[in-house]
């Protein structure tokens, strides 16, 4: 069986890496490469992804949000992070929000795949590498992670979507193209937004998306 791969990072040359081991493996297959959130989230709506390969540092939405909303929206999906974070709390996080597997970039490649079968038997993988600590693992054990803003947890799946592109600074057009969706609805879906998170202009969006580490600039 092929196992169809999206690969997610701000990188390129990371991306382009990816898909040349991946490829290289009999069971894999790379369909796609994204850069942003937002784009990752659009491709796997299309329903013929298996695996995400992601990275922590895409602009637009903070990673743990998209990682969480990934998993809402296809849950049959697995997810793999392989970044350069060795942070507890950020592996823990990551993993309570939805992925299956959780890589260090400095690991060989042969962790990657590794984590990509274990994925396919629906197993988790975490780095050996990696040394949880007794406090992390409790953590995982008791699954109580709960990432809600107040006024960001009001807002629907479109509104999130287009959040993390206002913030960026895509104009109403752009944004609309991007989601195949008209101007005006664009325009009532920022209203919305602003009117959910009590905010007047768009320089208060920022400042709040920022606050709330809710987007990487």
């Amino acid at each position: 069986m092929m196992h169809r791969i999206l690969v997610a990072d701000s990188l390129e040359i990371v991306c382009t890496g990816l898909t040349y081991l991946v490829d290289q493996q009999p069971q894999f297959q790379v369909v796609a490469q994204t850069h942003n959130g937002t784009d990752t989230f659009m491709r796997v709506e299309q329903g013929d992804v298996d695996v995400v390969i992601m990275g922590l540092n895409m602009p637009g939405e903070n990673a743990l949000l998209t990682i969480q909303r990934l998993h809402e929206l296809a849950p049959q999906v697995a997810i793999l992070i392989l970044t350069v974070h060795e942070e507890q709390d950020c592996i823990v996080r990551c993993l309570q929000s939805g992925a299956g597997a959780y890589v260090l970039k400095r690991s060989p490649n042969y962790q990657i795949v590794k984590a990509l079968k274990a994925l396919t038997r629906h197993e988790k993988y975490i780095d050996p590498n990696i040394m949880l600590q007794p406090q992390s693992i409790a953590r995982l054990n008791h699954q109580d992670f709960q990432a809600q803003v107040t006024g960001y947890d009001t807002l629907s799946k479109r509104e999130r979507e287009i959040f993390p592109l206002i913030t960026l600074g895509y104009g109403n057009k752009e944004i609309a193209q991007r989601l195949c969706i008209s101007t005006k609805t664009v325009e009532a879906h920022k209203a919305n937004i602003m009117r959910k998170l009590a905010l007047d202009c768009h320089v208060d969006l920022v400042h709040y998306a920022v606050h709330h580490h809710l987007v990487n600039l």
